[in-house]
């Protein structure tokens, strides 16, 4: 994990939104945004996906200021989204981190711990998902009794197809797996 200075463009993008907001806003970050800048994957992301904005009137805001096509997107290239359809665990919320604490006076960024992260890969499954859980599970490392555990208990519940994605977490274990038995 890593909490270095925020790195361009994100740093000139964030300090111009902190500036511009008239109240502090907390910002529950997932996507590739996390998993580059808080998890050390190196590859490029456009957007800081926000699954939650805190005070939650802030979010209409937050759009038109920061998010795509706005003038900020087009001066620095980079866009905040607001993600409505990402399932989470349960009790993701006990489970964040701050993310360059301090750096900003009313933007905070959190991010998802790697398990919950992980998690609201599930249903997309992308092969950028893939590779961005395999990066997970050698950084972190992760305890695969724990993603199963936080799987089964606090996301399954909520989901439309835990069929399909029972076998997608099962195919990820067995790919984390065989990436372990590759180095030892």
């Amino acid at each position: 994990m890593r909490n270095e200075p925020v790195p361009p463009p994100w740093n000139a993008f964030l300090r111009e939104v902190d500036q511009r907001l008239r109240e502090p806003v907390d910002l529950h970050c997932v996507g590739g945004f996390v998993v580059s800048l808080r998890y050390g994957l190196a590859r490029p992301t456009g957007d800081i996906d926000v699954i939650a904005a805190l005070p939650d009137h802030a979010k209409a805001g937050l759009v038109r200021l920061a998010g795509r096509g706005s003038d900020l997107h087009r001066k620095h290239g980079v866009y905040l989204q607001i993600v409505s359809v990402a399932a989470t665990p349960d009790d993701y919320e006990q489970r964040l981190s701050e993310m360059f604490a301090g750096a900003f006076s009313r933007v905070r960024l959190f991010a998802l711990d790697p398990y919950d992260l992980a998690l609201t890969k599930l249903e997309r499954n992308l092969d950028q998902d893939v590779e961005d859980i395999r990066h997970l599970a050698r950084v972190v490392p992760f305890d695969l009794e724990v993603l199963k555990r936080r799987y089964e208990d606090e996301l399954r519940p909520y989901l439309g197809r835990p069929d399909r994605e029972d076998l997608t977490l099962r195919l990820w274990i067995e790919i984390i797996e065989e990436d372990r038995g590759k180095s030892a």
